[in-house]
């Protein structure tokens, strides 16, 4: 019996790549692939895979959002995240989520295949660099002088930021999130209060900056 795996990812490219790479595993193969949550959930239910590979970039919910919606519904499912952003931000929050492996683009495809056969064994795979991270705040506890700014926000707070960066108004990331503008709203004012910036400019050059230097 081969392992399934589904994978969600946004950038076509990103998917047909993954394919080749699992594709060339005797014991592998993709049984199916999504570009967006809505999808991916109905694709998940469909097909019953045995591992998920997850993007952190998704239209509409992010991958964040996406692992914990699955968790509710398929908790033993494990879930690798294949991202862009930076581990030292992200791979905590995939891992608070219920992600079992955190694997940067920029990795090695034999990453990702370790990374797949140890989450199906029940391990937890993260970089060395990520690995010392988590080790550190368990013994040490949180080191106020090495942390981002965003380690304050939420995952939903964050998303928003990330939205703001890419020019997104208000009523296009509650249409975006599928949440009201109210909502959203409240959200930004958590984030200014957070990072103690004084006004909606501030705050949209924060988040330009931002998502700015994850791109780069």
């Amino acid at each position: 019996m081969s392992i399934r795996v589904f994978i969600v990812d946004d950038h076509p490219l990103v998917r047909q790549g993954l394919t080749q790479i699992i594709g060339g595993q005797e014991d592998f193969e993709v049984c199916g692939e999504a570009e967006d949550s809505p999808s991916a959930m109905r694709g998940i239910d469909n097909t019953k895979p045995d591992v998920v590979i997850v993007d952190i970039s998704l239209q509409g919910n992010n991958g964040l959002e996406l692992i914990k919606n699955l968790k509710a519904i398929h908790e033993k499912l494990p879930i690798l995240v294949f991202s862009m952003h930076d581990e030292s931000i992200y791979a905590q929050r995939a891992l608070r989520a219920g992600a079992k492996a955190y694997v940067m683009k920029k990795e090695s495809s034999e990453k990702i295949i370790e990374a797949i056969r140890k989450i199906l064994k029940g391990e937890i795979y993260v970089s060395p660099r990520v690995a010392d991270q988590v080790l550190h705040q368990i013994v040490n506890g949180p080191s106020n002088a090495s942390a981002s700014p965003v380690d304050r926000l939420t995952d939903r707070e964050l998303e928003v930021v990330q939205l703001i960066g890419r020019g997104l108004s208000t009523r296009e990331i509650a249409e975006s999130l599928h949440l009201s503008v109210k909502t959203i709203e409240s959200h930004r004012a958590h984030v200014k209060e957070k990072l103690n910036l004084r006004n909606a400019t501030e705050l949209v050059q924060f988040s330009v900056q931002w998502v700015d230097q994850q791109e780069s």
